[in-house]
């Protein structure tokens, strides 16, 4: 596994570079083809927000944290991970198990076991725009996030809300 640290605010100490490689080691074995980790550090106020993008055999996930310190940041994103890892490796393991045995229909369902359907479908136009009209249309509607086609690269984008306010643009590449 080959470990990335990156620091937007000063440098780190090689203490917590272990830290984060141990915390790190927790994981491997929910995910053991695990490639490469990419840390990255920020100072925001008086909060340490730790990034952790790890790829494995694959599959490519991401998550966030802050703290008040570097070594709770990076705690409350490791265990953020660990969830995320076994929630997908439950819908993984879901799927084949249903894939081996006829599903019983079953007439009522809980809330729960509803979890992760896909329960309203929407169809709407999309005219071409600019990421700059498409954030303008976005704080208009009220949205966390809005997809358009953008006019200077004909493609459809996708524009959200980050949590720090600013905005992100997803492009898709082919």
């Amino acid at each position: 596994m080959q470990i990335t640290v990156t620091a937007r605010s000063g440098e780190i100490s090689e203490g917590i570079r272990e830290y984060a490689a141990k915390k790190l080691k927790k994981l491997e074995r929910l995910l053991p083809r695990m490639e490469s980790v990419q840390i990255t550090e920020a100072k925001e106020r008086a909060w340490y927000i730790v990034e952790i993008t790890l790829v494995a055999d694959g599959l490519l996930v991401r998550s966030q944290e802050r703290g008040g310190d570097m070594r709770s940041a990076i705690d409350l994103v490791v265990d953020k991970l660990e969830r995320q890892i076994k929630k997908y490796r439950d819908k993984m393991n879901d799927r084949f198990r249903h894939h081996e045995i006829e599903a019983v229909a079953v007439e009522s369902e809980s809330a729960e076991e509803a979890a992760g359907r896909i329960v309203r479908s929407k169809r709407f136009e999309m005219k071409p725009m600019t990421p700059d009209e498409a954030a303008a249309e976005m704080e208009l509607l009220g949205h966390d996030f809005y997809v358009f086609v953008n006019s200077e690269t004909e493609a459809v984008n996708v524009l959200y809300r980050r949590r720090d306010g600013n905005y992100g643009l997803i492009e898709p590449g082919f």
